[in-house]
C-alpha cells in the first residue's frame, strides 16, 4: 500500500452508504505526518492538513475514489456531505422553482444560487484581479489561473488541471463515454451544459437576460461577454501589441494579424482565410450564393452587408476623439488607427509595418497599387530582378508562371506541323514565326527599339494641332496632312 496511518482509529460509517476501499482498509501513511506529528501533507500535491481524515478525503481528489454511494440510484460520491445533498433530491417532495425559466430544484439554497445566473449577482470578487463570480467556488478555481495550481491529475496520461470537473469530463475522452442525450434528436454529449445548449436550438429557450439592455443568450458565457459591452472591460491583451479584447476569441484572430496564421481553407481552391467568416463568405464565391437581399432596392448580396446604409445615409460608428462618423464598424476600427498609430499590418519581406492592409499591396519602389499581394509580389521581381520560374526544358527563367506557360507552347509542336513551318525563332524566348520580316518586329519587344520615334512624335502633334484648329483654339493659314 501507498500509504499507513500513523494511528488507527474507527471511522463513523453512513448507514445508507458504507464507506469501501480505502476508507475502509485504512491506507498505509507513514512518513506524511509532520514533524509536530499534528500536520498530514499530501503525497500527490504537498498539501498539509490537520488531521488524518482530512487528508484522506483529499487523496480521492488524486484517486477519483468514490466511497460512497446512493441507496436509490446507486451514484456514487468522494464525500458523505455530498451524498446528503444529493439523496435529499431523492426524500423531497416539495420542489422549488425557479421564476424566470421554471427550473426546479430540491432546496432553497440551490434556487438562491441559480438566481444569479439570471440576476447577474457576482458578490465573490477575486483578490488579484478586478474579476467577479456567482460562487464562491467558481472565485477558488479562478484564482488557480493567477496561481498556476493544478491540483487534480489524470491517472491516464498525466494531464493536471485547475478543476475537478475538468479532470472528470478530460477522463471521458479516454473512455469515450458520453452519459448526456438529447430527448428529441438523440444526440450525446460528454458533458451536461453542453447537453443543455444543444437542446436550446430545438425549443429556441434565451434563458440568459441582459440587466442593462433587456438582450437575451442562450448561454450563460455569452451574457458575460455580452455585459462588457457595457462595462468595457477587456480582459484579454496581446503579448505582441498590448491590444485589448473583450472576448477571447477576438484576441485570437487579432494574434493572426502578427503570426500571419490562416488555419481555414477552401475545399475547392485551396485558399486560406484568417477567419471562419471569411471562409464561408468565399465559399459563396464558388456557389454563387446570395442569400441577402435589400429590402428597398431588392439588390441581393452574398455578405449581409450594411447595405441599407446606402438608402439611409446612416452613420452609427463614431469616432469618440474627433467625433467623425462611419456606415461600418471596419472603417472606424481603420480610421482610429490614426490616432493611436497602431500599425498591425507587417510586409513578409522587409517587416515593414502599415495601418492599412492595403498599403501591403503598394509597391514601395514605385507606388503603384495591386488588388492582390499576389500582382505586388509578381510586379516586384521587376525591380529585383528575380526569376523564380525555371522551363524544365531550357534554361531560361521568368518572373511569373504565367510568362513560363506562354514560354512552354514554343517547344510544343502541333500535331499538324504548324511548328515546322515557323522557321524563324527568336533567341530570346525562343518563339517561331512565318517570317523574318513578322520576328524582326517582335524583337523590338525585347530590345526596347523605337525606329519610327520621329514620326511617331510628328503624329502625335498633327492630332493635336487639328483638335486645337476645330476647338478654335488657335487659327493657322494652313495644315499640312500626310
Amino acid at each position: 500500500p501507498l500509504l499507513r496511518w500513523k494511528q488507527r482509529r474507527s471511522i463513523p460509517q453512513n448507514k445508507s452508504a458504507p464507506e469501501t476501499s480505502a476508507s475502509a482498509n485504512e491506507e498505509d501513511l507513514s512518513g506524511v505526518a509532520g514533524a509536530e506529528g499534528n500536520k498530514w501533507d499530501c503525497p500527490f500535491c504537498q498539501k498539509s492538513f490537520g488531521d488524518k481524515r482530512g487528508l484522506q478525503r483529499h487523496i480521492r481528489v488524486h484517486t477519483g475514489e468514490k466511497p460512497y454511494s446512493c441507496a436509490v440510484c446507486e451514484k456514487t460520491f468522494g464525500q458523505i456531505s455530498t451524498l446528503k445533498k444529493h439523496e435529499s433530491t431523492h426524500m423531497s417532495e416539495k420542489t422549488v422553482s425557479c421564476p424566470t425559466c421554471d427550473k426546479t430544484f430540491a432546496r432553497n439554497d440551490q434556487l438562491n444560487l441559480h438566481m444569479r445566473t439570471h440576476t447577474g449577482e457576482r458578490p465573490f470578487s477575486c483578490p488579484v484581479c478586478p474579476r467577479t463570480f456567482a460562487h464562491s467556488n467558481s472565485r477558488s478555481q479562478h484564482v488557480r489561473t493567477h496561481t498556476g495550481e493544478k491540483p487534480y491529475s489524470c491517472g491516464v496520461c498525466n494531464k493536471t488541471f485547475v478543476q475537478k470537473s475538468q479532470l472528470n469530463v478530460h477522463m471521458r475522452t479516454h473512455t469515450g463515454e458520453k452519459p448526456y442525450s438529447c430527448s428529441v434528436c438523440n444526440s450525446t454529449f460528454a458533458h451536461r451544459s453542453t447537453l443543455e445548449n444543444h437542446e436550446r436550438t430545438h425549443t429556441g429557450d434565451k434563458p440568459f437576460s441582459c440587466s442593462v439592455c433587456e438582450a437575451t443568450f442562450k448561454r450563460s458565457g455569452h451574457l458575460t461577454a455580452h455585459m462588457r459591452v457595457h462595462t468595457g472591460e477587456r480582459p484579454y491583451s496581446c503579448s505582441v501589441c498590448t491590444k485589448a479584447f473583450a472576448q477571447w476569441g477576438a484576441l485570437e484572430k487579432h494574434k493572426r494579424t502578427h503570426t500571419g496564421e490562416k488555419p481555414y481553407k477552401c475545399s475547392v481552391c485551396n485558399k486560406s482565410f484568417v477567419q471562419k467568416s471569411h471562409l464561408d463568405l468565399h465559399a459563396r464565391s464558388h456557389t454563387g450564393e446570395k442569400p441577402y437581399s435589400c429590402s428597398v432596392c431588392s439588390k441581393t448580396f452574398a455578405d449581409k452587408q450594411n447595405h441599407i446604409r446606402v438608402h439611409t445615409g446612416e452613420k452609427p460608428f463614431r469616432c469618440e476623439i474627433c467625433r467623425k462618423a462611419f456606415t461600418q464598424k471596419n472603417q472606424l476600427q481603420t480610421h482610429m488607427r490614426t490616432h493611436t498609430g497602431e500599425k498591425p499590418y507587417k510586409c513578409s519581406v522587409c517587416e515593414e509595418t502599415f495601418a492599412r492592409k492595403s498599403s501591403l499591396t503598394t509597391c514601395a519602389v514605385c507606388n503603384k497599387t495591386f488588388l492582390h499581394n499576389s500582382s505586388l509580389q509578381t510586379h516586384s521581381r521587376s525591380h529585383t530582378g528575380d526569376k523564380p520560374f525555371s522551363c524544365s526544358i531550357c534554361p531560361k527563367t521568368f518572373t511569373s508562371s504565367s510568362n513560363l506557360k506562354v514560354h512552354m507552347r514554343t517547344h510544343q509542336k502541333s500535331a499538324s506541323g504548324e511548328a515546322e513551318g515557323k522557321k524563324h525563332e527568336c533567341p530570346f524566348c525562343q518563339k517561331r514565326f512565318w517570317t523574318k520580316f513578322i520576328l524582326k518586329n517582335h524583337m523590338r519587344i525585347h530590345t526596347g527599339e523605337r525606329p519610327f520615334k520621329t514620326l511617331l512624335l510628328f503624329c502625335v502633334w498633327r492630332r493635336t494641332l487639328e483638335k486645337l484648329i476645330k476647338d478654335g483654339t488657335v487659327e493657322v493659314d494652313y495644315v499640312w496632312k500626310m
